[in-house]
């Protein structure tokens, strides 16, 4: 594969905020800048804000919510995402269990908690349930958007007839927290870089530019091999129809050993502060060796870039960029 050349300098500190994998950032109408993701300890949702993407390095962090003693939502808290529908603030994110005798600490399922407060900092979260998909198994990374009146949900999920970790689909919701049809398949892994370690498509993320509605993704291991990958259709299309989407037969970011940038991924997409100029959030390590299981390494760091558009209307992510300092 081609390397692009040598990335531009970047207007944003990397790395953004230390210890944050699965970075997700909103910039609501208020002109803040809404920045959540996974903990370390895996234990509880964080939300902090600023009015400037540099800012939230700095800005103090409040937490939302805590994971269950035991039960559901007791274990393993990942990939937390917020999102404001029709009035209301919600956070989109997956949770594992435990009991007093067995342990599912990777047998995830999808949840919504909901709070009506102007400022998602303050108020109290309510938890709204499960979101219940076409079969109960392994099931993470929601994200969700509206197009043209519907709301949509894209999520990774095992399907116990297809081989592999986790595939994309999609459905229409009939509240933020309810599907409202039936689930579609966007990608499942067929590439050898899809492939490495574990058979897997997550981490999904939307965009929308010249008439089309972008879906980003991640694939392999949280180890260096993991990467981007890119789906695409018109924004004229029917999007439930799985004939309408294309997919990059090559990934779109990946590790570049020169910058000294491994295992970029599950990245988010948010404009800079001209509210013009698109912006990649994503986390990456700065070493590629790691000791013991890649889930537990605390030092997949928040990251953002700008990116650019080709004269085809395709998104240019460039390379990952090496750190700016060393906070």
């Amino acid at each position: 594969m081609k390397r692009p050349p040598i990335a531009q300098q970047s207007p944003y500190s990397n790395p953004l905020v230390l210890q944050r994998a699965d970075p997700w950032i909103y910039k609501h109408t208020d002109g803040y800048y809404y920045f959540t993701g996974s903990v370390p300890e895996y234990d509880r949702i964080e939300l902090r804000r600023s009015l400037t993407l540099n800012g939230l390095a700095e800005a103090e962090p409040v937490v939302c919510w805590r994971k269950h003693e035991i039960g559901k939502m007791s274990a393993n808290i990942w990939a937390p995402e917020i999102h404001y529908v029709s009035g209301k603030w919600y956070i989109y994110f997956a949770a594992a269990w435990t009991s007093e005798t067995q342990q599912g600490i990777f047998d995830h399922r999808m949840y919504v908690l909901e709070n009506s407060s102007a400022n998602p900092l303050e108020g109290a979260w309510e938890e709204k349930g499960q979101i219940v998909t076409d079969w109960e198994s392994f099931s993470l990374d929601a994200t969700s958007f509206v197009h043209e009146g519907v709301h949509y949900l894209v999520w990774a999920q095992n399907d116990p007839a297809i081989e592999g970790n986790s595939n994309l689909y999609i459905a229409p919701m009939s509240n933020p927290w309810t599907l409202g049809g039936k689930q579609v398949l966007l990608s499942k892994p067929e590439y050898p870089w899809e492939r490495i370690g574990y058979k897997v498509n997550e981490g999904a993320a939307v965009v929308r530019h010249g008439g089309r509605i972008f879906i980003s993704y991640s694939g392999s291991a949280t180890d260096h091999n993991y990467c981007m990958g890119l789906l695409w259709a018109d924004e004229n299309s029917d999007l439930l129809d799985p004939a309408s989407w294309s997919k990059a037969a090559e990934p779109v970011f990946v590790s570049d050993e020169e910058h000294g940038q491994y295992g970029p991924g599950h990245n988010c997409f948010t404009f800079a502060e001209d509210d013009k100029t698109d912006v990649l959030v994503y986390h990456a390590r700065s070493y590629k060796e790691i000791d013991g299981d890649s889930l537990y390494d605390p030092n997949r760091h928040a990251r953002a870039k700008t990116f650019v558009w080709d004269e085809h209307g395709m998104p240019v992510f460039g390379r990952p960029l090496p750190d700016t300092h060393s906070r």
